[in-house]
C-alpha cells in the first residue's frame, strides 16, 4: 500500500494520478476534510481510503497499521510564502514531517518528503543539493524555513541516509487551481489572458535583468512526479536532491509560450515591483541536477514550450482536472 499526504493538493494529486495510470490504486490518499479542491482533484481518480492528516498521523504511528505501507509520500504542508503565522508552520510543516518521518524509520517505510528550492533563499550560496551546502542556506520567508528546519533536523540526527527529501523548483501544471496567489504563472497568466488579452509582469530593479528577464527552474509536474516515484524502489538512494530541469529560464519565455499555445500574439506589460517584495525576490534559480542524475536517473525533461502548450490545451483551456 502507499500513502500520498496533501493528495487533495497539486503535486499530491498528480503523483495519485500517475500511480492510477501506471495501474496502482492501493493507496491511502491524506489530507484535510472538507475542502471543495479536494473533491475536485480526487474524485476522478482511484484509491482505497481517505484518512484526515492528523488520523493518518496517529495511524502511521502504530506500527502494526505501519507494516501494511510500502511508501509514503508527504507532499502535504502549507505552502504559502506569505504565511505569518511561524508557529503554524512550524507545527503543521516541520512537526507534522517529523511525527511521519520518525513512524515510516520505525517501520522500515519508504519516506519521500517534499522539501522546496525555496530554501535556497536569493541563490548566494547556489543551488547545490549537496548536504554540506545546505548548512548555508539561509531562507526568505518562514515557509522556506520551516522547510529548511527539517531539512536540517534529518541531517543532524543522521536521518538522511534512509530517507528522501526532494527540493521542489517551479512547479506548473494540472490541479493547481486551489492554491490561489500561489498558484503558477502559467495558471494566472492563462487567466489573464482570457480576461484581458494581456499578462502584466513585475519590472527588474536590478540592472543585469530586462524587465520579465527574471530567470526560473520551471519543471512541469509530470516530469516532477516522475522524479519523486523514481525514488519509491531505490532504497539504496537517500538524501536530499533538486527535482528541476537544470536550465533556468525567464519569464517573457514562459508568457510567450502560453500565448503560443492559445494560438495569439505575446502582449506583456511590466509594472514596478511591490514593496514588499523587494530584497526578497529571487532573480535567478537553477537546479543543480548532477546529483540525482549521477544517482542515475536519466530521463528527458519536457521541453518548456510543449509542456506548457500540453497543460493549457489540455488542461486550462477545458478546466478539466487529470482523471484516472
Amino acid at each position: 500500500m502507499i500513502a500520498v499526504t496533501g493528495a487533495a493538493g497539486f503535486i499530491g494529486s498528480n503523483i495519485v494520478w500517475e500511480l492510477n495510470r501506471r495501474g496502482v490504486d492501493d493507496i491511502i490518499v491524506v489530507d484535510v476534510y472538507g475542502t471543495d479542491e479536494g473533491n475536485e482533484n480526487l474524485s476522478p481518480l482511484r484509491y482505497e481510503k481517505y484518512m484526515e492528516k492528523d488520523a493518518f498521523r496517529t495511524w502511521l504511528a502504530d506500527k502494526d497499521n505501519a507494516k501494511h505501507v510500502d511508501c509514503v509520500y508527504h507532499m502535504g504542508a502549507c505552502s504559502s510564502t506569505t504565511e505569518t503565522n511561524a508557529a503554524f508552520l512550524d507545527s503543521n510543516n516541520f512537526g507534522y514531517t517529523r511525527d511521519l518521518c520518525l513512524s515510516c524509520l520505525a517501520a522500515d517505510v519508504r519516506f519521500i518528503n517534499a522539501s522546496s528550492a525555496a530554501t535556497y533563499g536569493d541563490g548566494e550560496f547556489g543551488y547545490n543539493d549537496d548536504h554540506d551546502e545546505i548548512k548555508k542556506l539561509k531562507p526568505l520567508n518562514l515557509y522556506a524555513k520551516s522547510k529548511q528546519d527539517f531539512d536540517m533536523w534529518a541531517l543532524e540526527q543522521g536521518c538522511l541516509d534512509q530517507i528522501v527529501c526532494l527540493k521542489f523548483f517551479n512547479v506548473y501544471g494540472p490541479n493547481e487551481w486551489h492554491k490561489g496567489d500561489m498558484r503558477s504563472m502559467v495558471c494566472k497568466g492563462y487567466e489573464q489572458i482570457v480576461a484581458a488579452g494581456v499578462v502584466k509582469l513585475f519590472k527588474s530593479d536590478r540592472p543585469e535583468y530586462v524587465d520579465g528577464g527574471q530567470l526560473r527552474d520551471f519543471v512541469y509536474v509530470k516530469d516532477a512526479v516522475d522524479m519523486a516515484l523514481w525514488f519509491a524502489d531505490r532504497k539504496d538512494t537517500n538524501g536530499i536532491f533538486n527535482v528541476g530541469t537544470g536550465e533556468a529560464n525567464d519569464w517573457n519565455r514562459l508568457i510567450s509560450a502560453i500565448f503560443m499555445a492559445m494560438n495569439l500574439k505575446p502582449n506583456l506589460e511590466y509594472s514596478q515591483m511591490p514593496a514588499h517584495l523587494l530584497g526578497k525576490y529571487q532573480y535567478h534559480t537553477e537546479a543543480r541536477m548532477e546529483k540525482i542524475q549521477k544517482a542515475g536517473y536519466d530521463r528527458p525533461f519536457t521541453i518548456l514550450e510543449d509542456a506548457v502548450a500540453d497543460y493549457v490545451q489540455n488542461n486550462l483551456i477545458s478546466g478539466r482536472h487529470l482523471s484516472s
